[in-house]
């Protein structure tokens, strides 16, 4: 160990500053990354599998090292404390998510796209990694694991950086990443993590500019702002997830009410957790939708127009609506059909996950024509908006940007493309 970060044997560094630091860790991937870049799927997928054999074999100090975290985690809001939290069948699902990694098609060396030219030159965009990716997050540990195979399995080496109040969850399973590397006889550089809690070594990985070739922050809106406003590499992120149900007149009540609560309800502290309601004007149960997310224990922050249904529910505030609340809350407003929910979504939203409830088909084919998300789903809970959900095994983040990967991140979202061009001698002239 030298200077807060964890290295493989026999690197050295007598400069510990965390621009000194962050250099020799980037300098170790980029020769990492080098050797994936050319790893056969077989290889790739081996460190994977062995490294979920790991965490299973070694949950119990998985769990108990999340117990410290926990233990130590006073000051964080009952759903950021679910989103640190490792169960037994948390830790099984992270394994079984790295198993499922391992078991997609590599995209590397994949041909996007072939043709040939009228003066016979041939031309293929094939898929190649990005190189080294950097990754800033916080509370959540399965990002640790989930980052690590994915990176891994795109041919990329990785460069971890967690939140403090993780940190012995995190090393437990980065251990086990280590392990599987090792196993499969791919360099353990290829996925390293920062130890250190100074946040001078997030500032050093933000200006790594030719050591990253791209950074993901996943994490609160804090977090991700700080790294948008800072960075002097990619950026490959979305600032928070704003979230909306919009509830149609034709919408079936009992499918309405089940997919609100979950949307809300199942996890409020993931970023696919509904943050505002909206219900068309015409929709007939306002009020049994409203009361049983009150029900549910959660807090609604509601309009003018449906305050009056129910003595329990609050007035809405202008901020509520531009709210990422994470927390048993939510605003509610009524809207005149889908032209209003898509007008509400498109000055409030984040282009993170809306949903629409209809059973008609026009209705749901013009909400996800028109609203400008990176996910959108029709008779579904946001909660869906996972990589895993979507049979990508993990996800490193959700991107709501509109450059180079939209939605879940996963195994193609890791890579690039370059163009090749055969040719039998051709010159321009």
């Amino acid at each position: 160990m030298s200077g807060g970060v964890e290295m493989t044997a026999g690197t050295t560094s007598a400069d510990t500053s965390p621009e000194a630091v962050m250099a020799t860790m980037t300098r170790a991937a980029r020769t990492a990354a080098a050797v994936l870049a050319q790893a056969p799927t077989a290889a790739k997928a081996a460190a994977i599998r062995a490294a979920a054999a790991a965490i299973r074999r070694q949950a119990e100090a998985i769990l108990a090292a999340n117990a410290a975290d926990m233990a130590a985690a006073d000051g964080l809001t009952p759903a950021l404390k679910d989103r640190l939290l490792l169960t037994p069948a948390r830790v099984e699902a992270m394994a079984a998510g790295l198993a499922a990694i391992a078991a997609l098609p590599d995209p590397v060396g994949a041909v996007i796209a072939a043709w040939t030219t009228p003066n016979g030159l041939a031309f293929e965009r094939v898929r190649v990694p990005l190189g080294v990716v950097g990754i800033v997050y916080e509370s959540r540990p399965n990002v640790t694991a989930d980052a690590g195979a994915l990176a891994v399995m795109a041919g990329n080496a990785v460069i971890l950086r967690g939140g403090s109040e993780a940190a012995a969850s995190n090393a437990a399973i980065h251990a086990c990443l280590v392990e599987g590397l090792a196993a499969a006889g791919l360099p353990t550089d290829a996925v390293q993590r920062v130890t250190c809690r100074d946040r001078a070594m997030v500032t050093a990985m933000l200006t790594a500019a030719g050591g990253i070739d791209v950074l993901i922050p996943r994490g609160g809106k804090g977090l991700v702002a700080h790294v948008l406003e800072h960075a002097r590499v990619p950026v490959l992120a979305h600032l928070d997830g704003n979230n909306h149900v919009y509830v149609d007149a034709a919408a079936d009540p009992a499918m309405a009410q089940a997919v609100v609560l979950d949307a809300k309800m199942r996890r409020t502290g993931v970023c696919g957790a509904m943050e505002t309601l909206l219900v068309d004007r015409a929709y007939p149960a306002k009020a049994a939708l409203l009361t049983a997310l009150l029900d549910a224990g959660c807090e609604v922050r509601a309009d003018a127009a449906l305050l009056p249904l129910d003595l329990r529910l609050v007035p809405a505030q202008p901020l509520d609506w531009d709210t990422e609340y994470l927390d048993a809350v939510c605003a509610a407003a009524e809207v005149d059909g889908v032209a209003g929910a898509i007008s509400h979504i498109a000055g409030h939203g984040s282009h993170h996950t809306d949903a629409v409830v209809t059973a008609d088909l026009l209705v749901a084919e013009r909400f996800i024509a028109e609203v400008d998300s990176a996910i959108v789903l029709h008779n579904a809970s946001t909660q869906f908006a996972d990589g895993g959900e979507f049979g990508f095994g993990g996800e490193i983040g959700i991107a709501t940007g509109r450059l180079h990967a939209r939605g879940p991140v996963a195994l193609e979202g890791l890579t690039t493309y370059k163009n090749v061009v055969r040719g039998t001698g051709q010159v321009r002239g």
